[in-house]
């Protein structure tokens, strides 16, 4: 069962690890069915080596569908964000080193770059630490998402998250864009600030962009300065 959608969570798997935001089987992919159901990456596995029967598919309480394999270790944070998010149909974790390495600097990554205005809808916090494995992976990501597609877990990684698998996918990746550009203008010096306004239009103006919608209002694009 889910076989296009399986494939599609092993696709982005493999996304991960082209874009240097997980290594071998770091992380997790998953998503939830419109019938409810959440597909789950299986523990300990290189994406590459993943087929659709290694996908296992569970109910939103843990109990497996099917599938034999051992689903992610941080399936219980999983489940408490799709639980306590219904709006949300997949969930990310990645752990990419440039985001992470803010979170041993900073308590938010502040949307200064509108790659991450664009891509992750604002500013992304940074969570307090918490055990590789806990439910408390889920519930600071509940507490600390708000309107954002993303928060740092503090020493340990990234938890992105959208409507789809490919807007956590876009979310991870545009993060660590972002992220390098930002760690390379701290190592030199100050850091010049977008302000809430400019930051707030960068995220308008990125809800045109892609086959969906039409043009950019240009009434949506005039120059706000600080």
């Amino acid at each position: 069962m889910f076989e296009a959608q399986k494939r599609e969570i092993i696709k982005a798997g493999i996304s991960l690890d082209r874009y240097g935001l997980i290594a071998l089987s770091g992380g997790n992919v998953s998503a939830r069915m419109e019938t409810g159901e959440i597909l789950v990456t299986p523990s300990g596995m290189i994406y590459e080596d993943m087929v659709e029967d290694d996908i296992v598919v569970m109910d939103i309480d843990g109990n497996i569908i099917e599938g034999s394999r051992k689903p992610s270790s941080d399936t219980d944070a999983i489940l408490y964000i799709f639980k306590h998010r219904p709006d949300l149909k997949a969930v990310i974790h990645t752990h990419q080193p440039y985001a992470t390495a803010i979170s041993l600097i900073e308590d938010e990554f502040r949307a200064d770059l509108t790659t991450l205005a664009n891509a992750c809808a604002g500013s992304v916090k940074v969570t307090p630490y918490s055990s590789p494995g806990s439910e408390d992976m889920g519930v600071d990501t509940v507490k600390y998402l708000g309107s954002s597609l993303a928060v740092i877990l503090a020493h340990h990684g990234v938890i992105t998250v959208g409507t789809s698998v490919k807007q956590a996918l876009y979310a991870a990746v545009y993060m660590e864009e972002a992220a390098r550009g930002y760690l390379a203008a701290r190592a030199v010096g100050p850091i010049k600030h977008l302000s809430d306004a400019q930051i707030q239009q960068a995220v308008d103006v990125f809800k045109y962009v892609g086959q969906g919608t039409g043009r950019i209002p240009k009434e949506m694009t005039k120059r706000i300065t600080n």
